[in-house]
């Protein structure tokens, strides 16, 4: 099962990035597929209270990738992470199947939250490089969140949203 999703990973990092030739490129020169590594141990260990070594694992694949996601974090099928560097992903994030996420993103908090915290994006999201997903909200299906936007509220399905503070700008 885990060798069939690490496959998917690589193959959805081929068909999405016209500078990977093949599967083999993305499996040793991606390192948004190395972190779906790192973190899929890392949960594994935070899903069976090993939350120390789950941390330093997390944390190891930081430093390898420059992409930061809490073990904590669920992350679905197929995330394409393209030129990764700056990404965090909080703790109680949640990503859905087939999503895009560029560089400098944050799938942070507000500070204010106490039990769920980070956003929730649904299946087919789009993040643009330096966006800012902040809170406890949900983004819908089939959403596009443009560069540097800073999100701050719930999303609806099939909408795309830019600015500071975002706005639906096409549905």
């Amino acid at each position: 099962m885990v060798i069939k999703e690490l496959y998917e990973d690589a193959k959805n990092i081929k068909d999405k990035d016209p500078a990977c030739s093949n599967i083999f490129y993305a499996i040793l020169l991606y390192p948004g597929f190395h972190i779906l590594i790192f973190h899929r141990i890392a949960h594994f260990l935070y899903n069976h209270k090993l939350k120390f070594l789950a941390r330093f694992i997390s944390q190891f694949g930081r430093l390898c990738t420059g992409i930061e996601i809490h073990p904590g974090a669920q992350i679905g099928r197929r995330l394409f992470i393209d030129h990764g560097a700056g990404i965090v992903i909080g703790e109680t994030a949640k990503i859905g199947d087939d999503c895009t996420i560029y560089h400098s993103v944050t799938l942070g908090g507000t500070g204010k939250d106490k039990v769920k915290r980070h956003p929730t994006l649904a299946n087919n999201v789009m993040v643009g490089c330096g966006a800012k997903i902040l809170g406890p909200i949900h983004i819908g299906n089939n959403v596009k969140i443009g560069a540097m936007s800073v999100v701050l509220k719930d999303v609806e399905d099939n909408v795309t949203v830019v600015g500071i503070p975002s706005k639906v700008v096409k549905k």
